[in-house]
């Protein structure tokens, strides 16, 4: 089992202001473009056999971009779509941070459930599936451009970690991941 390159978009107007979650995004700033060419370059030691890109515009302009430079085409992958924060999404974080519900989730990864959304679980789950239907398929290393949460939750389960410590993987727009599928599958049996 090969490993997959994980890469989460660029930065967007919402970054840090707005939990965006699955409503429609302006799609990438000017500095968000450069984390994706950023991305595409530090690509080249070990170039995608494939491009997937969540449903998200800001996902599939940031594929876009490292897809040109590779000569590939971006498959859109409805499982690697960011978390379903249901009744938050589109909310600023300034009204967030006054909500206890929001400071429970955030503290209870590993079983709380967004107000009319989803896990961090659920998500996790789905995008790991899909991380490893990618893998079998492309036999080397495909990309996956999902978002921070998707990320940081595969970091998780590839270091065997609690989705509690979910806020201790760094996931800065444009961050790029690799992780080695073999290793962890050897270490998980």
């Amino acid at each position: 089992m090969p490993s997959v390159h994980l890469l989460r978009h660029g930065a967007h107007d919402d970054v840090g202001k707005r939990l965006t979650g699955r409503l429609p995004d302006r799609g990438l700033t000017e500095a968000g473009r450069g984390q994706a060419l950023d991305a595409a370059a530090r690509l080249d030691r070990s170039p995608p056999s494939a491009i997937y890109a969540s449903p998200r515009r800001r996902t599939r302009e940031t594929a876009a971009i490292v897809a040109e430079r590779f000569g590939l085409a971006v498959m859109e992958a409805p499982a690697l779509d960011e978390i379903d924060f249901g009744e938050w999404a589109g909310r600023d974080f300034a009204e967030l941070d006054r909500d206890p519900r929001w400071f429970a989730w955030n503290a209870e990864r590993d079983t709380a459930r967004c107000p009319g959304g989803e896990t961090q679980r659920e998500a996790q789950a789905r995008a790991l599936a899909f991380t490893f239907e990618a893998s079998a398929r492309h036999g080397s290393t495909p990309l996956l451009v999902t978002h921070c949460d998707i990320v940081r939750s595969l970091v998780c389960w590839s270091e065997r970690r609690s989705l509690g410590d979910i806020h201790a993987v760094r996931c800065d727009p444009g961050a790029l991941v690799t992780l080695d599928l073999a290793a962890t599958a050897r270490v998980a049996a």
